[in-house]
């Protein structure tokens, strides 16, 4: 049986499965989408029957500042699922230890760390998401490029992620920067902003507001933009020109951790054949070579090669860069 808890003031949500009895617990930090959660875990503790998985779920931003918080008696055996951006910060890279989970090195060198410190067989990637009936009624144009959200017929129409605190608002504002130039990237963002009607704490909320028709552009993730055209929703995945963002899901094993018999098996659990098959159902992005998007994916409109769309990006830039681009967007943007 499942059973969510939301503590609202941290802004968390921890998941417990219950069963009568277990000979081992494993705490386990994610950034990963609630939905794909439940999913997993249910797997994971039929195959772990013996050991009770208790995950705390919190935002790329808001996580890593647990972390830090925690540096001095750290509460976690498991980093799993989260930015890589976020995760090569040399403080966090500190607390974990190399360790190969089996199956890791099916993936290519991109999606692993040199140290063995982490893995990601999976990612996410960002999107527009355009609610078509909203668009026709207000009589806007298709958006398919971030210039494009500049026309001031957009204004109050179009949602992001604050990139302070949601890694798919980083993931958005690192790629525009990387892909334009800084100078140039600033200045795109500065030109939509007073078409902006808010930034959302949650990478997810933009997409989700979108396809109700609160807003016609959710600057989002297509993990949210897959899910609701497969709900029926009436929205498009638009795939921004210039090359979309997109972020490494990170897991790797904490040092500190006094239960890493449990903390491995789980983490080869997500390199294991049922954890990539639960991926195709969830995931825009799957960095296992050979593994196919899903049905729901090629509906709404990805690409069988999404090498086409992605922009370059420099993780390593990405993460060296990230604190000084959040100051400096807060500075321009923040609200």
């Amino acid at each position: 049986m499942k059973s969510w808890t939301h503590l609202s003031a941290l802004s968390i949500a921890t998941l417990s499965l219950a069963a009568p009895a277990f000979a081992d617990e494993l705490t386990v930090y994610t950034a990963l989408e609630e939905e794909e959660i439940a999913a997993y875990v249910d797997a994971a503790q039929k195959a772990m029957p013996d050991t009770e998985i208790n995950v705390l779920r919190l935002s790329t931003g808001k996580l890593g500042a647990r972390l830090l918080a925690e540096a001095g008696n750290p509460q976690a055996d498991v980093i799993w699922g989260w930015a890589v951006s976020a995760m090569m910060d040399p403080q966090i890279l500190d607390m974990l230890e190399p360790y190969a989970a089996k199956g890791v090195d099916v993936l290519p060198d991109t999606f692993r760390g040199g140290d063995g410190k982490w893995f990601a067989p999976i990612g996410y990637m960002g999107a527009f998401c355009v609610n078509t009936a909203r668009l026709e009624e207000k009589g806007l144009p298709m958006p398919t490029s971030w210039a494009d959200l500049e026309n001031p017929a957009f204004e109050g129409e179009v949602l992001m992620p604050d990139p302070n605190s949601s890694g798919t608002g980083y993931l958005h504002v690192n790629a525009v920067l990387q892909s334009m130039g800084e100078e140039a990237g600033w200045a795109q963002l500065a030109a939509i902003d007073p078409n902006m009607a808010q930034y959302t704490s949650s990478g997810s909320k933009p997409c989700k507001s979108a396809r109700v028709g609160e807003y016609t552009v959710g600057i989002s993730l297509a993990f949210t933009a897959m899910q609701s055209i497969d709900e029926g929703y009436p929205l498009a995945m638009v795939f921004p020109e210039g090359g979309v963002g997109y972020e490494l899901e990170a897991s790797g094993l904490m040092a500190s951790s006094d239960n890493k018999d449990a903390a491995k098996a789980f983490l080869d659990w997500t390199m294991s054949d049922e954890a990539i098959g639960l991926y195709q159902t969830y995931k825009a992005l799957i960095t296992v070579p050979g593994v196919d998007a899903s049905k729901a994916a090629e509906a709404a409109g990805l690409p069988a090669d999404i090498s086409t769309i992605l922009a370059e990006i420099d993780f390593v830039e990405a993460a060296q860069n990230q604190t000084a681009v959040k100051a400096a967007w807060k500075e321009k943007f923040g609200r």
